[in-house]
């Protein structure tokens, strides 16, 4: 008798599901007729498994496609209370605790999330897969936070489990998820040993080949962070080189008959997809740094056209973190070569992918801010730029290197205003290379141009020189081509107020040689004025007419960019310095500029 309602039961609720699963899968998903369904199962009374496992589909389906939040999270509730009674019910109990925490995440309840996380792994011992999984949900709940030391040591707690479970590919994933936290919040010093940590157990490593080149891709991502946040553009070149032959190596490997024999191992750190637009973006990083422009932007554009066919897929929300991070550094680039019109319509872009999630907003406002103000700067517009500085800077609450780069960028404000002496004092004192710690190699020697071009408009033109030769030194070391060039140009400057002809043109000609391959037309503008005066002063007509020719087709390149720029919409952000971006001066991403 017991048999016959078993198979009673199983009969109506397996064609209740089969039924349910068609609406699911249909094109497009029928997703009320499949609640429909499920709602059905519910009012035949089934044993505590059926029901157990219907209230997730129906709470999963609810999260997934719909807003009715508050009902999800009561069939949830539901099935993760129902299924700590049952035995050997891992997969329902456990998804169930990780959906909800999730719901209690997004509802910025984190009390509740963390609670339910932490009473799911303390019972998840024997389920290898869940225990990892609820391990790094609540490590990235803590990150969101801000409490980077709490989210290490469950990183740290995983890493350990994963050798007791013998899953050497996941002990890698929590290592070098913890290499990432530790570099978000500056802790460079911890860094190396985790990364020495890496490199061994991945060495070590004899898994599928999509998962080793997979550690690899990730192990050499941050290796090449790791370099770039410390501003050592040269040191870099070789871990770069091999994070692009690793990329390469990955796409042509074929993943339908890898599969992990431990269920430690099921994870993914990135689809492939992902990891090539994450190559791109960090050689960008690299590009811009170095001073090469037309390369940023070549690598920019391949980037955001593979971003824009992702996003017709699957509309995940790291690509708009990627998406937002190549606009800023292209948004640099392009005011660095003299392309202000673009540029603006870019921040606005970027305003655009920002306004659609408040968390990426929160995120990135200080650098929003921070490029309103290099485009103020780079319209003379310096009113706007002190206030977009100044508002940036607000946003961050520690002397990171994005307060660093801001501060040294607001001195050459207050120096080129001429009349903010004592606020000028006062924030050279802060990002006094000599006196002050800046991590980043690059940020060091940038303070040193500034200080070098303070003693130039106070025509203290012997310590103007030898700030400026400890810029050139450390440029040089790390391949700095752009602060190289603005030293030299500079220089060049100095030697020709001191009446030292020779000397200024020896540092003007590699200048404007540099800037041209860079390309920066500001420099471009600089050097071939000063140029033009070295020819005339030495009675050379015709190099001094070329000369001429030169500054004046500079001039007139920017001046017509500078029109252009003026005169578009997206030019009024520079006015916004609180509340939400207005939305009438945001540009749409199908008008993305960097991808025509």
């Amino acid at each position: 008798m017991a048999t016959n309602q078993h198979q009673k039961t199983d009969s109506w609720y397996i064609a209740l599901l089969g039924l349910s699963e068609t609406f699911r899968t249909a094109s497009p998903p029928k997703i009320k007729h499949c609640i429909h369904c499920l709602q059905s199962i519910l009012q035949f009374k089934p044993p505590p498994h059926i029901e157990a496992r219907t209230h997730l589909q129906m709470g999963s389906l609810l999260f997934t496609h719909t807003k009715n939040i508050d009902l999800a999270r009561t069939h949830l509730e539901k099935a993760w209370a129902m299924a700590q009674s049952i035995p050997n019910f891992d997969e329902v109990k456990f998804e169930a605790a990780s959906l909800l925490a999730s719901i209690h995440e997004q509802q910025t309840q984190l009390h509740q999330a963390k609670q339910i996380l932490r009473k799911a792994i303390s019972i998840s011992q024997q389920a290898a897969f869940w225990r990892c999984r609820l391990l790094f949900q609540l490590a990235q709940i803590h990150a969101h936070e801000k409490d980077f030391e709490s989210a290490c040591d469950l990183l740290r707690v995983g890493a350990d489990y994963a050798v007791v479970v013998g899953s050497v590919y996941t002990q890698a994933l929590f290592l070098l998820s913890q290499g990432v936290l530790l570099l978000v919040d500056k802790k460079y010093g911890e860094v190396d040993p985790v990364l020495t940590s890496c490199g061994t157990v991945i060495g070590s490593y004899q898994g599928t080949p999509t998962n080793k080149e997979s550690l690899k891709v990730y192990f050499l991502v941050l290796q090449v962070c790791h370099y770039l946040m410390a501003g050592q553009v040269k040191s870099v070149k070789p871990a770069l080189k091999q994070l692009q032959q690793a990329i390469q190596s990955i796409t042509v490997l074929h993943t339908e008959d890898e599969e992990a024999s431990n269920p430690a191992d099921q994870f993914h750190w990135l689809p492939k997809e992902h990891m090539c637009v994450l190559v791109y973006l960090v050689t960008v990083m690299h590009s811009m740094q170095a001073g090469y422009m037309d390369k940023a932007q070549k690598y920019t554009d391949k980037a955001l056209l593979q971003i824009s066919k992702l996003k017709i897929l699957d509309s995940h929300p790291i690509l708009s973190s990627f998406q937002l991070m190549l606009l800023e550094h292209i948004i640099m680039c392009r005011l660095v070569m003299g392309q202000k019109a673009l540029a603006v319509q870019e921040i606005s872009q970027a305003c655009q992918v920002c306004s659609q999630n408040p968390r990426l907003f929160n995120l990135h406002r200080a650098q929003l801010h921070t490029l309103l103000g290099l485009y103020s700067m780079s319209m003379n517009c310096m009113e706007s730029a002190e206030a977009q500085f100044n508002t940036a800077l607000k946003q961050l609450t520690t002397q990171t290197e994005l307060w660093q780069f801001i501060s040294l960028n607001l001195a050459i404000v207050y120096l080129r205003s001429g009349n903010r002496q004592q606020e000028l004092i006062s924030l050279l004192e802060r990002v006094n290379p000599e006196t002050t710690h800046i991590h980043a190699h690059s940020l060091k020697a940038a303070g040193f141009y500034v200080k070098g071009l303070q003693a130039f408009f106070q025509a203290k033109y012997s310590d103007a020189k030898r700030f400026l030769r400890e810029t050139l030194k450390m440029a040089n070391e790390e391949d700095l081509n752009r602060l190289t060039a603005c030293s030299l140009v500079l220089l060049g400057h100095i030697f020709l107020s001191l009446g030292n002809n020779r000397e200024s043109q020896n540092m003007v000609l590699p200048a404007m040689q540099l800037a041209g391959k860079i390309p920066d037309m500001h420099i471009q503008l600089w050097a071939s004025a000063l140029l033009r005066d070295l020819y005339h002063m030495s009675g050379d007509p015709v190099r001094q007419s070329e000369g001429y020719q030169m500054h004046s087709s500079f001039s007139q390149q920017l001046l017509s960019d500078h029109f252009q720029s003026s005169q578009q919409p997206e030019h009024n952000l520079i006015h916004w310095t609180d509340g939400p971006i207005p939305p009438h001066l945001l540009q749409s991403e199908g008008a993305s500029t960097s991808i025509l």
